[in-house]
């Protein structure tokens, strides 16, 4: 029988939210392929949470447990997928197209000798087989792939996916691993996060400024509606090439590509390169005193003005609402 194995992600031994939305795609697209389904976590104690993973369908977790996984190492863990597809005869991988994953993927995808379809935003089931939605060209046309080789790859934009909840008795299986000091040869040293700021690539709502802001100084702005919104705050890469904001923030091509519910873009022109990384936000709201600015193309609602003005207001005007 087909089996479909998917790589969930763990931060801190905690499954990220991506994650979740992998697992879930996973069961969904097996039951549509009269396929299996298994998930597999990597950590250093992930298998205290494996569980968990019953209430979005799952009923086989496998766990890659060592203390030297705590943090990712893109050798180490890209042998320990590529060893578990084989193992347990999976011949359908699914990756999240997170930074992690825009890494790890083709790394997997070279040990199984596998065609790999990246940053995929739809699945659809034809024929018994699996067709993938992905942008191209900068995310300016979308193309519909068949990976035709005997291991297939997927990675999946985060944030595109539902979450689909069914109650199910996830078993957990711990893997017996191999794992050398060769296998680390490349690990992250440290990893350095912000308590107080939400990661764009996860967010379900972004409030992003642009070179229309004039200077690092009025990026308060943004700020303030992202703080009434509990948003994150995210930054066009004319930004961050100026040294306005970290490179973390950035959201286009060179950045993160997010897909939140909500992206309010303020002082952006609307460069292809940004649109790549934010085109599939479910709703899109732009602010720019040019008409003909290219966001304005792709906007759900544009707002033509000084950004200035037009910031405070909507910021006063989402307190009152959302005090209510």
């Amino acid at each position: 029988m087909a089996k479909i194995l998917a790589f969930v992600e763990s931060r801190d031994n905690k499954i990220k939210n991506a994650g979740f939305e992998l697992a879930s795609t996973a069961v969904k697209y097996a039951a549509e392929l009269g396929a299996e389904s298994e998930i597999l976590l990597i950590g250093s104690d992930v298998s205290t949470v494996a569980g968990s993973l019953g209430a979005y369908g799952v009923k086989k977790v496998l766990v890659a447990e060592d203390a030297r996984l705590d943090k990712y190492s893109t050798t180490a863990y890209a042998k320990i997928v590529a060893e578990t597809a084989k193992q347990r005869g999976c011949d359908t991988v699914f990756i999240s197209a997170t930074q992690m994953g825009k890494d790890l993927a083709p790394r997997v995808s070279a040990k199984l000798d596998a065609g790999l379809a990246v940053d995929c935003i739809d699945l659809k089931v034809e024929g018994g087989e699996l067709l993938a939605t992905r942008p191209v060209y900068a995310g300016k046309a979308l193309i519909q792939v068949k990976v035709e080789s005997p291991v297939k790859l997927y990675s999946l934009r985060p944030n595109v996916f539902k979450i689909l909840k069914a109650e199910a008795t996830a078993d957990v299986e711990k893997l017996q691993l191999n794992l050398t000091d060769a296998d680390f040869a490349v690990k992250t040293k440290e990893v350095v996060v912000s308590n107080e700021k939400l990661d764009v690539s996860e967010a379900t709502i972004i409030v992003s400024g642009g070179r229309g802001l004039k200077g690092p100084e009025n990026y308060k702005l943004v700020e303030d509606l992202a703080a009434v919104l509990g948003a994150a705050v995210g930054a066009s890469r004319a930004v961050v090439d100026a040294g306005w904001r970290p490179h973390g923030e950035q959201v286009g091509q060179t950045g993160k590509t997010v897909s939140p519910n909500l992206y309010i873009a303020c002082g952006i022109s609307g460069a292809i390169q940004h649109l790549a990384g934010m085109s599939s936000a479910k709703c899109i709201v732009a602010i720019n005193k040019d008409k003909d600015a290219p966001i304005f193309q792709i906007a759900d609602y544009g707002i033509v003005g000084d950004v200035f003005e037009i910031l405070p207001a909507l910021t006063e005007e989402f307190k009152k609402v959302l005090a209510n």
